[in-house]
C-alpha cells in the first residue's frame, strides 16, 4: 500500500507532530519523568494537575510506544495531503482534545488509581476511523489459511501500541476512535471548519519554514507532469479514436491520498489507460525530472 512520496513533502503538520513528541519523550526520559507523564483520577480530578494535560497528550512512557506510535503519526501523513494541511490541523485539535476529555471523564466515573498511558493515543487511533473508511485496500494475499490485506500491517502497529502499555493504554485508545468517528460524522459542524488565513500564516513562519520550498517543489511537479505523459505514450498501445474512459473518482482520490495533484493524477489515470500501478509510476518519475 502506497503512502506517498517519502518524508515529510507536503506534511508539515505531521513533521511538527512527530518532532514534538519526539522531543518531550527522550525530555521526560532524561529527567526520570516517563513514568508520571499519563494521567490520573488524583492528579486530574482531586489535585487538578492541569499542566500534565500537555507532556500526557505528547509524549510516551516508553521507546516501544515511541517508535510504533511515531512509525504510525507518519504514515498517518497521508490525510495530511489528502485534505491539506488546514483541515488536517482541525482534525489534529479536535482529536486531541475531545479524546483527552472523554478520557478525564472516564477517569472520573472509573475512578481508577491506574495512571493512563500517555502519548498522542487521541489523534492515532482516532486516525484509524478514516483509514478504516477512506483508505482502500490495494492487494490481498493468504498466510497460514488467514486472509490479510496491505492494509494489515497499520492495524498490527496499531494493536502492538494498544498492547504496549496493556490495560492502561485502553481508555486513551478507546476515547481516541470515538473522537475520530465523532469526526467522521461531522459532529458540531467540525468538518466543515477551516482556520483562519491570519493565523495559518503565522504559524507556517514560525513552524513551517519549508512550506515556500515546498510550494515551489510542487509547482515544478506540475510544470513537469506533461511532459513525461507524452514522453511515455509508446509504452501503452494505441486507442485510434475511441475516447478514452474517464477515470474513476475512487482512483484519483487513491492517487490524491498519496499526495499527487489531483489534476496530475487524473491525467496519468487517463495516459495509463486507469491502470493505478502505471499511473503511479508515471507520476513518481514525474516528480524526479
Amino acid at each position: 500500500m502506497h503512502a506517498g512520496p517519502s518524508g515529510f513533502h507536503n506534511a508539515p503538520v505531521t513533521r511538527t507532530l512527530v518532532i514534538t513528541s519526539a522531543i518531550l519523550t527522550v525530555a521526560a526520559g532524561l529527567r526520570g519523568r516517563s513514568h508520571r507523564l499519563g494521567l490520573s483520577y488524583q492528579d486530574t480530578i482531586e489535585n487538578r494537575n492541569i499542566w500534565k494535560f500537555i507532556p500526557s497528550v505528547f509524549a510516551f512512557s516508553s521507546s516501544p510506544e515511541l517508535i510504533i506510535g511515531l512509525y504510525l503519526l507518519y504514515y498517518f501523513r497521508v490525510f495530511e495531503r489528502q485534505i491539506g494541511s488546514n483541515k488536517y490541523s482541525v482534525f489534529v485539535l479536535f482529536s486531541l482534545i475531545v479524546s483527552t476529555a472523554f478520557e478525564v471523564l472516564a477517569l472520573a466515573l472509573l475512578k481508577d488509581s491506574r495512571t493512563s498511558a500517555a502519548g498522542p493515543y487521541g489523534l492515532i487511533f482516532a486516525s484509524f476511523i478514516p483509514f478504516y473508511f477512506d483508505i482502500p485496500v490495494t492487494s490481498r494475499f493468504h498466510m497460514f489459511g488467514i486472509n490479510f490485506s496491505d492494509k494489515s500491517a497499520i492495524y498490527c502497529a496499531g494493536f502492538q501500541l494498544l498492547l504496549c502499555a496493556w490495560k492502561s493504554s485502553f481508555v486513551p485508545g478507546i476515547c481516541g476512535a470515538l473522537a475520530g468517528f465523532l469526526f467522521r460524522i461531522n459532529a458540531f459542524g467540525i468538518r466543515k471548519l477551516k482556520f483562519p488565513k491570519k493565523i495559518t500564516s503565522v504559524i507556517s513562519r514560525l513552524f513551517f519554514s519549508s512550506a515556500s520550498s515546498s510550494h515551489a517543489s510542487r509547482a515544478n511537479i506540475r510544470g513537469h507532469t506533461h511532459v513525461p505523459y507524452a514522453g511515455r505514450q509508446r509504452n501503452y498501445p494505441s486507442v485510434g479514436h475511441i475516447p478514452m474512459p474517464e477515470p474513476p473518482e475512487s482512483s484519483i482520490a487513491m492517487l490524491v491520498s498519496m499526495g499527487f495533484n489531483s489534476n496530475a493524477a487524473r491525467q496519468a489515470l487517463m495516459q495509463a489507460r486507469n491502470d493505478i500501478n502505471a499511473a503511479t509510476n508515471i507520476l513518481l518519475e514525474a516528480q524526479t525530472r
